[in-house]
């Protein structure tokens, strides 16, 4: 069973916490990781794209010319596609581009991903993740002293408000719950920071 170090948020070793097989230590399956990432990204999608027809479109109602006579090309509206300002051929609608995922990949997906940061190295769990007020310095401070350079996905057991608002000003960080934790926020940033609750409600949830 893959063990990691517990730090407190000065990076002191405070004990240590043992991981699940089936979640930190299974087989990395490259193809669920692709499947989850594009179906978050489709179900992101605004799908608000939206161009007018030639029936749409104001103005044209009248023949601009007689149908014979003029030695030019038959024309019924001056909002055909083919003339400027006209209306648009086959363009885009409001649609939406949510599918539906099976939770077996779903889930299969989530455990490739958290173990292939735990064999990357990039997991690390701190006894807790609390801090006093809602200061982006103080969490700044502590991501230092945790030796994390690169971008931070931060994990709790529950929605932590303080952590959440401290760190809504850093690009690089984000704050997340486990029930929101999803494979492409996983593989986006590059250290997982759980607490140590994170990891014990993770147990209770995946074990098997």
């Amino acid at each position: 069973m893959p063990v990691v170090e517990v730090r407190n948020l000065k990076n002191r070793k405070v004990g240590e916490v043992e991981l699940l097989d089936t979640v930190f230590a299974a087989p990395v399956n490259p193809n669920l990781l692709y499947e989850a990432v594009k179906h978050y990204q489709a179900c992101q999608r605004r799908g608000s794209a939206s161009t007018k027809t030639r029936g749409e479109v104001r103005g044209g109602g009248r023949k601009p010319w007689r149908q014979k006579g003029t030695g030019r090309a038959r024309a019924g509206s001056i909002r055909s596609p083919i003339w400027k300002g006209g209306g648009i051929a086959f363009g885009p609608k409001p649609r939406d581009y949510s599918y539906r995922l099976p939770k077996k990949i779903i889930k299969g997906a989530l455990k490739s991903a958290l173990s292939q940061k735990y064999k990357e190295g990039k997991v690390l769990v701190v006894n807790e993740l609390k801090l006093e007020q809602p200061k982006t310095r103080e969490l700044i401070q502590v991501i230092e002293k945790l030796g994390l350079e690169s971008s931070v996905l931060i994990i709790d057991s529950h929605e932590n408000r303080n952590l959440k608002l401290s760190a809504g000003n850093i690009p690089q960080v984000k704050v997340t719950e486990n029930r929101r934790l999803n494979v492409y926020d996983i593989m986006k940033y590059d250290t997982l920071l759980f607490s140590k609750g994170a990891i014990e409600e993770l147990k209770e949830v995946w074990g098997e």
